[in-house]
């Protein structure tokens, strides 16, 4: 027993190992080729929210690494609450198809595949070595469960087990067991996979598993909950419909019971299979009865949980593909975008600071969401631009096509700073290290300073302001001004021991990255600055 008990941990161990390895990976490789790519469907329908949602889960191999995902954007204000709604639905099926492969025993050829990949992983370059990764993870995921395969294999001779599960009859009992089970481990395939391994052995019937699949998909929902936390209302309220979505297949499913199951046996024969089905047509049936009313039901949420969240989506909204015939039209887009940027960079800024406050790692997270939409936002307009540079351009627009060019890589350097600033509080918190009064009242004058630049080169390229170009010029010399004598006054107090020698460079990094942003606050004000020679 106790070999058995080894085996089938090691075999959850490598499942969540895997699990965790994989959606890390494949998450990592998205963000960082355009990760709103993946996402951008997600806003024209629900439906296309659904496939989104289906395919980013089979990529990610866990629907609560979706569901975080999900509400970590909506949180950041990237996605609308109406439009995350898709996409949690969308995950909520994906994660069936985890099931259905070890139905088609995907455990016995898991080897295959954490071979293939180890070579990949170690031969490999480039984009290959990280696909090489992600099939390791993918295989790791099927091995474990094989592990967990041959760990329930004595089960079937055990009478005493056999009785058990064979006596279990009430299907309150097999939802709230699914619902602990899915809560404490954070992932519904784990207790489905092992239902539907267990019915290859002939231990379970589909009268035993399905209330317990349905425990298990409520229970789902409880890592976004927890993800929500920390979140905006907005990310509670998809945290909260998506707990919703699966109460109401619960309820439904629970009351047509009997002609549910009867409706798994005539597809099939095979327990494993029905389990699967099971699993498969409850999130299937979720989607229908909630599709037709997600507008009404997203009312319901905002009335019953209200609150303010502003969305500044990830992808463009003025760069009008019609406008490129007409060059000055098409530069009216460019500026329009420059100020959707700013403002996401200016959001971000605020964001980080007050994590230099009281540390959060949601607040992290929503940094760096917001700077994957800089980013995406930057290669938008640069795509924008060249295809304007196209056509035939007088001296003063090809002189505001270079002045474009170079205030979208200006917010977007903002962005990059901005996130270091998160990125330092992080350090300061895990290490706990702490500033003193003194250096926190510096770092608050240079954040009024900074802000208030970052507010005027907003206003500039909304509107040219001989002003607020001044304003900006004068709070750069006394940024440059204090810099020196702030870094001045903290070699003081670190030699008079007044503060920790370890927060000491964290408190550097801090003002320099402040300075660098007010830097390029003044360089874009530069920029506007030369437009009075034209």
């Amino acid at each position: 027993m106790i070999k058995g008990l080894l085996l089938f941990s090691t075999g959850i161990i490598f499942f969540i190992f895997g699990m965790i390895r994989l959606s890390e990976t494949v998450q990592r490789r998205l963000t960082n080729i355009r990760l709103r790519e993946y996402f951008k469907l997600s806003v024209r329908t629900p439906v296309h929210g659904v496939v989104t949602g289906f395919v980013t889960t089979i990529l990610f191999q866990s629907s609560s690494a979706t569901s975080v995902l999900t509400v970590g954007l909506v949180s950041a204000g990237l996605i609308s609450f109406y439009h995350s709604l898709g996409i949690i639905l969308g995950a909520d099926i994906g994660t069936t198809i985890t099931v259905q492969l070890v139905v088609w025993k995907f455990t016995d050829i898991s080897p295959v595949f954490i071979l293939a990949g180890a070579l990949m992983w170690m031969a490999g370059k480039n984009s290959w070595k990280h696909v090489g990764i992600a099939i390791f993870y993918f295989g790791l995921i099927f091995f474990g469960l094989s592990l967990v395969s041959q760990a329930t294999a004595p089960l079937k001779s055990n009478e005493t087990f056999i009785h058990f599960i064979r006596t279990q009859h009430n299907p309150l009992t097999g939802l709230i067991i699914g619902l602990i089970i899915t809560a404490l481990i954070q992932s519904s395939a784990i207790p489905i996979a092992i239902l539907a391994i267990l019915a290859q052995y002939n231990l379970v019937t589909i009268e035993t598993a399905l209330p317990i699949i349905f425990g298990s998909n409520v229970g789902t929902a409880a890592t976004a909950l927890l993800a929500s936390l920390a979140a905006n209302i907005n990310g509670k309220r998809t945290a909260a419909a998506h707990f919703l979505f699966k109460l109401i297949g619960v309820v439904t499913c629970m009351i047509i019971l009997p002609f549910f199951i009867t409706f798994l046996k005539v597809l099939t024969l095979n327990t494993a299979q029905q389990i699967a089905y099971g699993h498969f047509f409850f999130n299937i049936a979720i989607v229908i009865l909630v599709i037709p009313f997600l507008k009404p039901i997203t009312r319901i949420i905002v009335t019953l949980m209200p609150g303010k969240g502003d969305v500044l989506s990830l992808w463009p909204e003025h760069l009008d593909e019609r406008c490129l015939s007409q060059a000055q039209a098409a530069f009216e887009c460019v500026r329009k975008e420059l100020g959707r940027q700013i403002a996401l960079a200016a959001r971000m800024f605020t964001k980080s600071v007050s994590l230099i406050e009281e540390y959060n790692d949601a607040g992290k997270n929503d940094v760096m969401y917001m700077e994957f939409g800089v980013d995406a936002l930057r290669r938008e307009i640069g795509d924008y631009l060249c295809r304007i540079s196209e056509s035939s351009l007088s001296p003063i627009l090809t002189h505001y096509l270079v002045l474009y060019s170079q205030l979208t890589d200006d917010i977007e350097r903002i962005g990059d700073h901005a996130l270091s600033l998160a990125l330092l509080s992080e350090q300061s918190k895990r290490r706990r290290l702490s500033f003193t009064d003194m250096a926190r009242a510096d770092l608050r004058k240079f954040e009024t300073l900074v802000e208030e630049n970052l507010q005027d080169v907003a206003s500039l390229i909304a509107q040219r302001d001989e002003q607020a170009i001044a304003r900006i010029f004068r709070r750069e010399e006394e940024v440059d001004s204090i810099f020196k004598e702030y870094k001045d006054r903290h070699l003081e107090r670190l030699y008079q021991r007044i503060c920790h020698p370890e927060a000491g460079p964290l408190f550097v990094e801090m003002l320099i990255h402040f300075e660098r942003i007010s830097d390029h606050c003044e360089n874009i004000a530069e920029h506007f600055e030369e437009l009075k020679d034209l």
